[in-house]
């Protein structure tokens, strides 16, 4: 059976991306690479990242796979569906089974059946996929393989009891980076940036609930690696790739002190050390967490914050205080690590009060790093069935991403354009004073945030 894995996103397209050039290699298909090889399968992986759309097509006729394994999530969903359209009407590959998974698909099982997939894995997809692929291979029905959604004979939708989730991860083989080019995404960062990194994860799921996230693929369940089998990784990746640094990508990794204290003695004591950078909640760190952050390695530490109004915190269901978060950076800042932190401005609810707070939050705990988005509804988090009946914005499906949907908020949409400028040139200039010179810069800066206020003024009510 020839297996061949994508996932549909290409930098080159990508603007803002190519910009920021800090991609990373994924981590999902790679994942699933290692488990069906270790179940006797050989897949073969096509990484769009530092390719083209025409390329992938070019091969997908080569290959002429039984089976197309895509990844799918909210950036690449549109590319995912140029996918489909293509297989589906080129001749040579009629006999191809298209199989989607990942974050996208979960609530949108009938849209992708709708238009071209023959499998829509839900859920965990590691022994879904190898179920899928010996049911494929003995030719057996479909029925009885766990988590996934079909198209009967009659052309009704099956969708099978969902997949139990792994009880220990640890079994899991680590991803087969040998599968890729990784040295494209390593020579893209050293280029741009002088040091290259190297993604790796040691949790799936988070026990939390903010109403923003989507907990699409692993629910609201939290598993985690042991110490001693994220080390053995780490040495792997030391020793084939000796990257500069690494991006731990768990939505909090400092959940659990026990953990962690284990991780910094086996880090440390096996001389495994490899500087990082990784998200924690403030309310998940203390003095001692810190310290065992800057013991194992890590130089960057994101700290969620989202909102500098804590109405807005608690609207978001955060269950953290402006004030943990404020202290965290700072302590974080003492204890010599870099600190970053997310701001969302235009959450339902939020007004004009709420973003002053935030900006004012900013000032004070002052972090090296953050990044602005304006909010928006994923389909299927508790945001999205808030503010679904006050849609505004909602384009055909097959056009569009969550990214597009917009609703009745606070303000005027316009608003939202000036209170980004705002809050960035506010920021900044508050950044700059205190040090001399840079008095052009200032001046720009002031400028900026002035025209900004006005803007917000005047688009305030139309």
């Amino acid at each position: 059976m020839k297996i061949l894995l994508t996932h549909g996103y290409f930098i080159g397209e990508d603007e803002r991306e190519r910009k920021i050039m800090k991609p990373y290699p994924p981590l999902g298909i790679l994942g699933i690479t290692a488990w069906l090889r270790r179940e006797g399968y050989a897949p073969e992986v096509f990484d769009t990242t530092f390719s083209t759309f025409e390329e992938l097509c070019r091969q997908i006729k080569k290959t002429t796979p039984d089976v197309l394994g895509i990844y799918t999530n909210l950036m690449t969903k549109l590319r995912v569906l140029d996918i489909i359209r293509f297989v589906k009407g080129e001749p040579g590959l009629t006999n191809t089974r298209i199989v989607l998974g990942g974050p996208e698909v979960t609530y949108h099982v009938e849209q992708f059946l709708d238009h071209g997939a023959d499998v829509v894995v839900i859920g965990e997809g590691e022994e879904t996929m190898a179920e899928l692929l010996s049911a494929w291979s003995r030719e057996r029905s479909l029925t009885d393989v766990a988590g996934i959604a079909f198209r009967d004979h009659s052309g009704n939708t099956f969708r099978s009891p969902p997949r139990q989730l792994m009880k220990s991860i640890d079994i899991l083989p680590p991803p087969a980076r040998d599968a890729i080019q990784l040295e494209n995404y390593l020579s893209a960062w050293k280029e741009r940036h002088g040091a290259n990194a190297i993604s790796i994860n040691t949790m799936r799921g988070c026990p939390y609930t903010c109403r923003w996230c989507s907990r699409a693929v692993y629910g609201s369940s939290y598993r985690r690696r042991s110490p001693s089998v994220v080390v053995d990784e780490m040495l792997e990746i030391k020793e084939r790739y000796a990257p500069d640094t690494l991006w731990f990508v768990d939505d909090v990794f400092t959940i659990s002190p026990k953990w962690l204290r284990g991780f910094a003695e086996e880090v440390t004591s096996r001389n495994a050390v490899i500087p990082y950078e990784c998200i924690s909640r403030a309310d998940r760190m203390n003095e001692e967490m810190v310290d065992l952050l800057v013991r194992s390695g890590c130089y960057r530490i994101w700290i969620g914050a989202e909102s500098g109004s804590q109405n807005i915190l608690d609207e978001m269901d955060r269950r953290v205080t402006v004030k943990q978060v404020r202290e965290m950076i700072q302590l974080s800042k003492r204890r010599g690590l870099q600190t970053g932190t997310f701001i969302m401005v235009g959450y339902p609810g939020e007004t004009e009060e709420d973003i002053v707070a935030t900006i004012d939050h900013l000032k004070r705990s002052n972090p090296d790093h953050y990044t602005i988005t304006t909010a928006y509804p994923i389909t299927g988090t508790p945001f999205y069935e808030r503010v679904k009946d006050r849609l505004t914005v909602q384009p055909a499906w097959e056009h569009s991403t969550d990214r597009d949907l917009d609703f009745k908020r606070t303000y005027p949409r316009r608003y939202y354009h000036y209170a980004l400028r705002r809050l960035y040139n506010e920021v900044e200039l508050h950044r700059l004073r205190g040090v001399g010179g840079n008095f052009g810069t200032k001046g720009k800066l002031a400028l900026k945030a002035m025209v900004a206020r006005i803007g917000m003024r005047m688009t305030k009510f139309n």
